[in-house]
């Protein structure tokens, strides 16, 4: 996580930068969602508002804001449309995407966001795989899996991965959008859904509510149990060593979750 910078305690460098993109900066405003940039604000300038995210070049967290711009061309219906990057201003990397008016999804129970979200998952699942060098499902839960457990996540399918309300849009017509796409994943349609079942259940869903919200979507249809049973017992273990290493109540929550999700897939088989 990395510590937010308010735009005016910017280095003048960067600010000139990207004002020379956007054009005369008549008001910055520092948002204080998402926790991988140490900038990001939105903009006022004479062609609208603008949503600009950075990251300096010597921190790790760049390699993930580059693979963010490479895939956004092909997340265009769900993602907001990158308009311009600095790949080194003074030392940052700065994305500058379109701003889009909306918030963050509401996870509870009786959430009216919910189809919306759901709605885009399947979305995501119709877009064609793009031809980039993308995360396999298989490496990246691999530390937690057996060879052949893991392949049980392979597939053919984009995955966002990352279900955080934060990355979600909800705009004033009632879609979402997907925003933070830092970890866009080869692998079996069914991950999503469980990806965002984890999350229902960190806000407050059983887990035999999350899972039957999130059989709605198209991509479940294709979800093996014992694959399912296999994909919920890595997240214990991946949550649970993430919120031992950094001890955040939000990651504590997620590995609750987790053990919760399990325990279902156990107390159902």
């Amino acid at each position: 996580m990395q510590e937010r910078i308010e735009w005016d305690s910017l280095p003048a460098g960067l600010r000139n930068a990207i004002g020379e993109q956007a054009g005369q900066i008549t008001a910055a405003r520092t948002l204080s969602q998402g926790m991988n940039s140490a900038l990001a604000a939105v903009l006022d300038t004479p062609g609208g508002q603008v949503f600009v995210k950075g990251i300096r070049t010597d921190h790790p967290g760049v390699v993930a804001q580059q693979r963010e711009a490479t895939i956004n061309p092909h997340v265009r219906p769900l993602a907001p449309a990158l308009l311009w990057r600095l790949d080194d201003a003074e030392g940052w990397d700065v994305l500058a995407f379109e701003f889009v008016k909306g918030h963050h999804p509401d996870y509870a129970p009786d959430s009216t966001d919910l189809p919306a979200v759901l709605a885009a998952v399947d979305t995501l699942a119709s877009l064609p795989v793009p031809d980039l060098p993308l995360k396999d499902a298989r490496q990246r839960w691999r530390g937690y899996l057996d060879e052949a457990e893991a392949e049980l996540l392979g597939g053919e399918t984009l995955l966002h991965t990352d279900y955080n309300p934060d990355n979600i849009l909800i705009t004033l017509d009632g879609k979402a959008r997907m925003v933070d796409w830092a970890w866009p994943t080869r692998g079996a349609a069914w991950i999503d859904p469980c990806c965002l079942a984890l999350r229902l259940i960190a806000a407050g869903h059983t887990a035999a509510q999350a899972e039957q919200l999130v059989s709605r979507t198209r991509a479940w249809a294709s979800a093996p149990r014992t694959a399912v049973g296999v994909f919920a017992r890595a997240n214990v273990d991946m949550w649970t060593d993430i919120a031992t290493s950094d001890p955040q109540p939000w990651k504590q929550q997620m590995a609750d979750a987790a053990r919760q999700w399990a325990d279902g897939l156990l107390a159902s088989a």
